[in-house]
């Protein structure tokens, strides 16, 4: 534990707690600007049709209307972070129900959604594509038949409506199968799930007097806004001011463009400030989600449980823009091998466009679907060789050194020792008592990921000022990157102040997401801190008339001689020097990309993978209780263990917090939550129909079990928690489940029905 108040190691709140317990938190629908118009965004009624005209000469008319735009008054420019295959608004055609086709200014929010009502617009019907299997069928109608002309930031391989292909492989699959005592192959199919954050997406917008855009939206990274925006409208990045209020969630939903341009072209067009905020059913139905898929996974093994070969085939839909989709595919295919050694495995997939919104980026980024396939049928296997679930994982598990699938080493392991306290903390067995048993799953997931950067200012009464332009969702990073920073400075938390995300003053950072702000912004902020400390011991060094190696920092904001007590000098006497006698204010930067190589050539092929470099890994194993009623179906979850290995925890109050709210996400995604479609459109886009875990649907006693093997790189060690603890959890419940009941459940949500006719068909089968 740190000596400084609040520093690593320490849990103090998070620094926002006293203005959202007080409702002092500003959010996209508490902004006002004078003059200000408000937005509403008609949204198609096609899963698939081509436009062919508008008339919004009636919606104009009405009095208190603005501005509407429509297609035809953006142009042919695109977006996307992996193929720029999307516009700012639909353009020439419709790809899925809910698509925004025009929008709104309009002096109230009531008068911009009736316009809506009297926009015209002529449609063509063209044939629907709504499953994966349909995408590929002969004869298929193309949803994007510009594919091939669209740029591709990847060797993408793409061609009908297959967005992109994935192949990776090391050893010789095809020859290790006669090596195998046990082959198990299956499918197992996991579901679209809303990221449902508390707050919808919205923007604000407005044109300042030289004619530059200053937005403010809900988004998970403004560098990512401005290049979206940007990109679809034609502006120059220096001509758009992105800024970020409080977040309320994000899980990945927010992370690329979203209501965003519509709502500056409406602000450009107007010359008036304008605000749109999606209401919960337009979010559900407009945005983003996560991917279906079907996996089907094919392992053999010695009679002694030693895996020896694995082949996988994933098809997802992407739905009807690529959006992060061949990256969620690629990262996917690359935890297919899980944390073991499996020297010989084939791993392929396939994402599809259809006529659906578009699925991309939330909380495991293709490892959960993956995970349930895998984890589920190590399960199936230890049961088909007698052997105890955790025995034949600790036998196969991967250690520190050993590589990743693609040939990436590992420098930090703490897998096996999150097993083990997890079975200790669990008192693991594995066998049925009135329908209650245990099951248990194990992952490793990314944390890191692309560029980043940090400024540390020391100020003029020696406080510091931290900026990285990362955007805190709710995770609590602002946090936890202040205690870093306060960690290598040796000053006090509440003597950092933390900037907002701004495009105008902050340095670079990607995003939020793919656990990589703790980790990989966590590294920019101890180099930029360290550039800091460096400067303040010149400096004092010069005070002091001695050698800058001479000289520490203290706690409390100080430097002293060391070895000599009482000869030291405050921050305020330092910064006083640098300002106002010779060096000039003291500023501290740094910036880095992580650039480790994912894949080691001599080792793997691979095509069509859009990560050459992707960050380090942390790892968890998962148990849980579960309670299966032999008469309805219904599968509870009564207790939980969550052993994660998270390199250092820099805050463990907030990394309890992730881990307990990854398992609440993870718990729905595996037993309830369902987006559901009827002839394209989604018929459950709300609160009422679209079921999540309620407080008494979780778990009262989720226990969290944190591990520490530093990582080498890491700031103090640290590596991410931000998705880590939702991957195992829809695998360790089947495999409860099946422990339980003896019913092995390969399709999510395991709902209820599917439990009781799994459940009515094995009393069936053991009548027969």
């Amino acid at each position: 534990m740190s000596n400084i108040p609040g520093g690593v190691g320490a849990s103090p709140p998070k620094l926002e707690a006293d203005e959202k317990v007080l409702g002092r938190a500003t959010y996209i629908a508490d902004m006002y600007r004078s003059n200000m118009l408000h937005g509403a965004i008609l949204s198609s009624p096609h899963a698939h049709a081509r436009i062919l005209s508008y008339d919004t000469s009636a919606a104009l008319a009405l009095t208190g209307v603005k501005a509407i735009v429509t297609g035809d008054d953006f142009d042919h420019n695109y977006m996307g972070p992996f193929i720029k295959d999307e516009a700012a608004i639909a353009k020439d055609k419709v790809r899925y129900i809910g698509e925004p086709v025009a929008a709104v200014a309009a002096i109230t929010e009531d008068i911009a959604r009736e316009a809506l009502r009297l926009i015209e617009v002529e449609y063509e019907d063209l044939p629907a594509i709504l499953s994966m299997d349909e995408a590929v069928a002969d004869g298929a109608a193309v949803i994007h038949e510009d594919l091939n002309s669209y740029v591709k930031i990847y060797d993408a391989v793409c061609h009908g409506n297959v967005m992109s292909e994935t192949k990776l492989e090391e050893g010789n699959v095809d020859t290790a199968w006669d090596q195998c005592d046990l082959i198990v192959e299956n499918i197992y199919e996991t579901q679209a799930q809303s990221h449902l954050p508390i707050e919808t997406c919205g923007a604000l917008a407005e044109v300042d007097g030289k004619g530059r855009v200053e937005l403010w939206s809900a988004n998970q990274s403004v560098f990512r806004v401005q290049a979206n925006v940007c990109e679809t409208l034609g502006l120059p990045m220096s001509k758009l001011r992105c800024l970020t209020p409080s977040v309320g969630g994000g899980f990945g939903n927010k992370m690329e463009a979203h209501v965003q341009p519509m709502v500056v072209k409406l602000a450009m067009i107007t010359d008036r400030p304008v605000k749109l905020i999606l209401n919960r059913e337009e979010d559900l139905e407009m945005i983003r989600a996560r991917h279906p898929s079907r996996i089907r996974c094919k392992t053999g093994v010695l009679n002694d449980g030693t895996f020896i070969a694995r082949e996988v085939e994933i098809l997802m839909d992407g739905g009807a823009f690529a959006d992060d989709s061949p990256g969620v595919l690629g990262h996917s295919l690359l935890c297919s091998r899980g944390p073991y050694r499996i020297p010989n495995i084939r791993s392929q997939g396939k994402v599809m466009y259809t006529n659906h919104l578009r699925f991309a980026a939330f909380r495991g980024f293709g490892n959960p679907q993956i995970n349930f396939a895998t984890e589920s049928q190590i399960d199936e296997i230890a049961a088909k060789l007698d052997i105890d679930p955790i025995d034949i994982r600790l036998k196969n598990a991967m250690d520190t050194g050993d590589p990743w699938f693609g040939g990436q080493i590992v420098e930090s392991n703490g897998l096996k020792e999150c097993i083990a306290k997890a079975r200790e903390a669990s008192d693991w067995t594995n066998s049925a008592d009135n329908n209650r048993s245990l099951g248990i799953a194990v992952c490793g997931h990314i944390s890191g990921l692309l560029g980043t950067g940090a400024i540390v200012r020391l100020l003029e009464d020696g406080t510091v000022a931290l900026n990285t332009g990362a955007t805190d969702i709710g995770q609590g990073s602002d946090t936890v990157l202040s205690q870093m920073c306060a960690e290598v400075l040796q000053v006090p938390l509440d003597t950092i102040s933390l900037a907002s995300p701004d495009t105008d003053g902050s340095p670079y950072n990607w995003g939020t997401t793919a656990s990589r702000v703790t980790y990989t912004t966590g590294r920019a902020v101890v180099g930029a801190a360290k550039d800091v400390e460096t400067q303040i011991k010149q400096s004092a060094s010069e005070m002091f008339e001695c050698s800058a190696d001479d000289l520490e920092l203290l706690p409390g904001g100080k430097v002293g001689v060391i070895g000599v007590p009482g000869k030291e000098l405050s921050f305020f006497d330092v910064s006083g020097f640098t300002h106002w006698r010779k060096g000039g204010p003291i500023v501290g930067s740094h910036s880095l990309v992580y650039d480790t190589a994912t894949v080691d050539p001599k080792r793997a092929n691979v095509t069509g993978l859009p990560f050459g470099q992707i960050g380090v890994y942390a790892f968890n194993a998962m148990i849980v209780e579960t309670e299966v009623d032999d008469r309805t179906g219904r599968i509870d979850v009564i207790r939980a263990w969550s052993a994660t290995d998270v390199g250092k925890a820099i805050n463990p109050g907030l990394v309890e917090g992730q881990l307990e709210g990854g398992f609440a996400q993870g718990l729905g995604f595996a037993l309830v939550e369902e987006m559901i479609w009827d002839s394209g459109r989604l018929a459950n886009p709300n609160l009422m129909d679209y079921k999540i875990p309620g407080s008494l649907d979780v778990p009262y006693e989720i226990n969290t079990i944190i591990v520490e093997h530093p990582e080498p790189d890491g700031p103090f060690g640290a590596k991410g928690v931000g998705e880590i603890g939702l991957v195992a959890v829809p695998a360790s419940i089947a495999n409860a489940v099946y422990s339980a009941a003896g019913i092995r459940l390969r399709k999510l949500p395991m709902t209820s029905e599917r439990a009781f006719n799994a459940l009515r068909e094995r009393a069936e089968d053991h009548a027969a």
